[in-house]
């Protein structure tokens, strides 16, 4: 057993002192691993939050044992923790390698996973919330409007246990993938057949049994356009899907200072309303 989960597991925790398991690994591609990070509070309340660590569609490597710390995430870490969701940080596989539908299926991979093994973190795998920023959001907005249900006769427990989350939160997401896939130095996942693009536009795949979705946008963001949001929202309310989309003023593609203070605060709370808490 890594030592350091060894101590953790022997010191009395506090909400704000999470119980770290690094690289639990949920699957395997071109001989790596697929590897998610779970973080556990003192003070759990049963439900999990994934955070999807993508941007452009490149999944990055942070220490978890120092997740909260880290600038422009650790504090909506902190807070998610402190609110007592036990937090999933889940990467996939990253740019130039691997394409958008390839990460699409890492994250449904990984949902499946997270659900299958829930009760050894002791989560409810019915409560179940995912989170991203940019191409996070993305991939959150996937797996909120492509889960299924699990197949209950299959011998594979990840496909018995499904994709579906019950809430997304989702901060300045393209969602609307045609027009934009091809060839691209900045962001070389988008380099796939644009046959491919609809069936990886969230936009497009709404239902009326996707989850309920917070969507955050910058009305001066000029990476996503704010109306992808809008599109994304219309979408949602046309199938009767609870939607909110905070649009927060002078914001490019990112918040700062009290903006971001005020998208950590919607955030808990809608992860409070929908994964029932309280």
């Amino acid at each position: 057993m890594n030592p350091v989960v060894l101590l953790l597991a022997l010191t009395p925790l506090t909400a704000s002192e999470p119980a770290v398991t690094p690289d639990v690994v949920y699957g395997h591609k071109a001989g790596m691993a697929l590897t998610y990070d779970v973080l556990r509070p003192g003070e759990a309340n049963g439900a999990g939050v994934l955070f999807l660590v993508s941007g452009g569609w490149f999944s990055f490597y942070f220490d978890p044992h120092s997740a909260t710390a880290l600038p422009g995430m650790g504090s909506r870490f902190q807070a998610l923790l402190d609110a007592g969701f036990t937090l999933y940080l889940v990467r996939h596989g990253s740019a130039p390698w691997f394409k958008v539908p390839e990460a699409v299926g890492d994250v449904e991979r990984a949902i499946r996973h997270i659900r299958a093994h829930a009760a050894e973190h002791e989560v409810d795998p019915e409560r179940l919330g995912v989170m991203g920023d940019s191409a996070g959001g993305h991939l959150s907005l996937m797996l909120g409007t492509r889960g299924e249900d699990g197949r209950e006769t299959s011998r594979r427990p990840e496909v018995r246990a499904g994709s579906r989350v019950r809430a997304v939160v989702a901060s300045f997401p393209p969602v609307d993938l045609r027009g934009i896939v091809g060839p691209s130095d900045s962001f070389p996942a988008l380099d796939f057949d644009s046959d491919r693009a609809a069936a990886v536009s969230p936009v497009l795949h709404a239902t009326d049994d996707d989850a309920p979705a917070l969507l955050l946008h910058g009305d001066r963001d000029r990476l996503v356009r704010l109306r992808q949001s809008e599109l994304m929202k219309a979408a949602l309310e046309e199938v009767d899907v609870d939607v909110e989309l905070i649009v927060f003023e002078g914001a490019g593609h990112g918040f700062q200072g009290e903006q971001a203070r005020r998208a950590t605060a919607a955030t808990v709370d809608w992860f409070r309303k929908y994964l029932s808490v309280d």
